[in-house]
């Protein structure tokens, strides 16, 4: 089996993107990733469009491409967790699993029997995580969470944007979900790590993450920014709130990220430049000078940049060494030479649509390669799969809980 995760099977209960990611992640590591929806309506995000996934004569299916962005991978099972047998077979899938996700709202699965301290007496080698937007505890932890409003909360909208006193100043989210994304990472690796730790000793572990903690915890310099000082940190647009110049220019017929990270590459960046006088200026030499002179050298270097074009610099700046890059579309982006080399666009054959387009794990591994066969899955798909083949279903008790709407 391909992977590094391929002995693990893990039970998803989770919606729409944080924990989701956290499964698809799973399942590119190789696991079994077992998805238990709503019948009839299925994870919210399969609700999120357009646009839509399209069939080979480009009609639109009723697959969301923001459902396939986070379910690659994945089996779905619909199961009526109102009531008690569909309860039942959550609970018995959960005995026959390594890890069960979960983002219901703290509390919420102790109705159903399905909470930690139920599951771990039938299954006590469960690692089970649960993602919320304030976590287990705290004055918070019974409100609602979505990412937009921990980008707000945890500070990180007071980072992005441009500058209040510039034309387009003011708070901005970024433009995807980051601290969904960051908390289903996050998430992996504690899953991970608690997966080893089951290994050395037999012992499953509940895990708690929350949308607010983790928007804090990736501040990062911008944190350590502002417990070294006792100031908060505001926003520099494009510009980066400890490296000069590190930032945007405009070109003469776009723009083009220069990426100076010490005083080396500024000095070659001077020479590419022909401004040699720069590197060499008291007030530029250093970056710490460079940081405190962070105005005039921008204004300097303005002028500079707008003597070429954008291709004259990527390609002068890339012969000499320099840190730099086109700002592309997303179409620009899987146009990318090295982005095809990668391989970091995939297609999958699905049941409706044919194939589908997906984007690729990062991950790469030698010994234990990823194998992408499994394309997000259609509502239900595999329910009649998983319950003849994981717990044992007969073909008549499969017909008998649909009929009476337990899948």
């Amino acid at each position: 089996m391909a992977g590094p995760l391929s002995h693990i099977r893990v039970l998803d209960l989770s919606r729409v993107l944080a924990a989701p990611w956290t499964g698809q992640n799973l399942a590119d590591l190789g696991a079994e990733v077992i998805k238990v929806e709503r019948p009839g309506k299925g994870d919210d995000s399969r609700a999120f469009g357009p646009p839509w996934i399209r069939d080979p004569e480009g009609r639109d299916t009723a697959e969301s491409a923001y459902f396939c962005a986070a379910n690659r991978g994945k089996k779905s099972v619909t199961v009526n967790l109102s009531q008690p047998e569909g309860q039942a077979i959550v609970r018995e899938l959960a005995q026959r699993c390594d890890v069960l996700l979960e983002n219901y709202k703290a509390g919420d699965l102790a109705r159903y029997g399905l909470a930690y301290e139920d599951l771990r007496k039938v299954n006590p080698g469960l690692v089970y995580c649960s993602v919320t937007g304030f976590g287990q505890t705290g004055p918070y932890s019974e409100r609602p969470g979505y990412d937009f409003m921990a980008q707000g909360m945890g500070g990180l909208m007071s980072i992005t944007g441009e500058r209040d006193d510039l034309p387009g100043g003011g708070p901005q989210r970024v433009g995807v979900p980051i601290v969904d994304i960051m908390t289903g990472m996050y998430a992996t690796i504690a899953v991970c790590a608690a997966l080893a730790h089951r290994e050395r000793t037999g012992e499953g572990n509940y895990i708690d993450m929350a949308l607010l903690d983790t928007q804090v915890a990736f501040l990062a310099n911008q944190a350590m920014n502002y417990l070294a000082t006792g100031e908060s940190p505001g926003r520099l647009g494009n510009a980066h709130p400890n490296i000069v110049p590190y930032q945007t220019f405009r070109t003469q017929d776009g723009d083009i990220i220069l990426a100076c990270g010490n005083d080396n590459l500024f000095a070659k960046f001077c020479d590419v430049a022909g401004r040699r006088a720069l590197a060499v200026d008291p007030r530029f030499a250093t970056n710490a000078k460079r940081v405190e002179n962070r105005a005039e050298l921008t204004r300097l270097l303005a002028d500079v940049f707008a003597t070429r074009t954008t291709r004259e610099w990527v390609d002068a700046l890339e012969d000499a060494g320099v840190p730099n890059g086109p700002i592309n579309t997303i179409e620009q982006v899987f146009a990318e030479p090295q982005v095809i080399a990668r391989g970091m666009r995939i297609e999958l054959p699905h049941p409706t649509a044919g194939t589908v387009p997906l984007v690729a794990s990062p991950m790469r591994f030698t010994g234990t390669p990823l194998e992408f066969k499994v394309p997000p899955p259609t509502l239900g798909q595999h329910t009649e799969e998983i319950l003849r083949e994981v717990l044992g279903r007969s073909a008549a008790e499969v017909a008998r809980l649909k009929a009476g709407g337990i899948i």
